[in-house]
C-alpha cells in the first residue's frame, strides 16, 4: 500500500499535470470505486476544473472549481497517469477523466480496492478514515507531547500503534520498520514501556524519515509508481525493510522478519531487544 511519501509524491505530481485542467467527460468501468451514486459524481464533475490536488494522511484531495472534493484513497495497487485523448484503456482502468485540451486522466487499480467520494469542499471529515485520523508526522503538528500523551496510554504494541492512523497519519509498514530500527526499538515492546528519550528519539525520527522519503519520491517495493509513471527512488535507502538475511549496517548481525500484528516485520535482534 501506498504510504505518505508516496502519496504525496503522487500529489506533487498531479498538480504538475492536471492543476488547472477541466472535466469534459468522465467514463466509469468499476462502479463499486466511486462511494456516491456513479451518475451523480459524472454530472457534478464534467465541467469543472480541478483546482489543486491536496492530501491528508494517504488520502488525495481534488479540489474542484464547484466547491467538491473528490477523496481518493490508492490502498493497495491505486495509481493515477495522463495519456492523450483516444489510448486505450487496458484491463486495469477502471475510471477515465476526459480533459478538455486532449488528455485523459487515468485511474488504473489491479485490484480495484481503491475508492473515490466526492463531498462539498470542507466536509472531508465525514468520510469514513479522516473522520478520526491523526497528526501529520511533521513537527509542527507531531509534538512531543502528544506521542508521551498516546504513548503512556497503551499497551499495545509499539509498531501496531504507528500503523495506526487515528494516532499518526501516513505511516505504514515500511516506514514502521524503518523508523523503529533507527531508534533501536524492538517492534513489540509495549508502547506505554518507552522512556521520554525514546519516544523523542522516535519521533525526530518519523519526522526525518517521512521527509526523507518524500524528498526521495517515495519507495517502489512491489508497484508503486509516481505520476509520471516513474519508479520511487527511496528503496535505495532502505535500513532494514525487505532485508531479512542480511546483515544490519549497525552491527553486522543479521536482519529477521516476524509477524507482528499480522504484518511482516524487520528487525535487529541484537540492536532492537525487547
Amino acid at each position: 500500500m501506498p504510504e505518505l511519501p508516496e502519496v504525496e509524491t503522487v500529489r506533487r505530481g498531479l498538480n504538475r499535470l492536471v492543476k488547472g485542467a477541466t472535466i469534459a467527460g468522465i467514463d466509469v468501468y468499476w462502479p463499486k470505486i466511486i462511494n456516491n451514486d456513479t451518475e451523480s459524481f459524472k454530472r457534478r464533475l464534467i465541467n469543472q476544473t480541478i483546482k489543486t490536488v491536496d492530501r491528508r494522511g494517504k488520502y488525495l484531495l481534488f479540489r474542484f472549481s464547484n466547491g467538491l472534493t473528490m477523496v481518493s484513497h490508492l490502498r493497495m495497487e491505486g495509481k493515477y497517469n495522463v495519456v492523450s485523448s483516444g489510448t486505450e484503456i487496458t484491463k486495469h482502468t477502471h475510471v477515465v477523466f476526459h480533459l478538455t485540451d486532449d488528455r485523459d486522466l487515468w485511474y488504473n487499480d489491479t485490484r480495484k480496492f481503491g475508492r473515490m467520494t466526492l463531498v462539498p469542499t470542507g466536509e472531508e471529515v465525514t468520510v469514513a478514515g479522516l473522520r478520526t485520523i491523526g497528526p501529520e508526522p511533521v513537527a509542527e503538528q507531531l509534538t512531543a507531547a502528544y506521542m508521551q500523551e498516546i504513548f503512556s496510554k497503551s499497551k499495545k504494541m509499539i509498531k501496531p500503534l504507528l500503523l495506526d492512523q487515528s494516532k499518526i497519519a501516513g505511516i505504514g509498514n515500511i516506514y514502521a520498520d524503518e523508523v523503529l530500527w533507527m531508534s533501536k526499538i524492538h517492534p513489540m515492546r509495549p508502547a506505554n514501556s518507552l522512556t521520554e528519550d525514546e519516544i523523542e528519539t522516535l519521533r525526530q525520527n518519523i519526522i526525518d524519515e517521512m521527509a526523507m522519503a518524500i524528498k526521495g519520491h517515495g519507495t517502489t517495493v512491489h508497484s508503486f509508481s509516481t505520476a509520471f509513471g516513474e519508479a520511487g527512488q527511496f528503496q535505495n535507502h532502505l535500513h532494514v525493510y525487505g532485508r531479512e538475511g542480511e546483515p544490519c549496517e549497525r552491527c553486522g548481525t543479521m536482519i529477521e522478519k516476524i509477524k507482528v500484528a499480522q504484518r511482516g516485520t524487520h528487525f535487529c535482534p541484537l540492536e532492537q531487544q525487547l
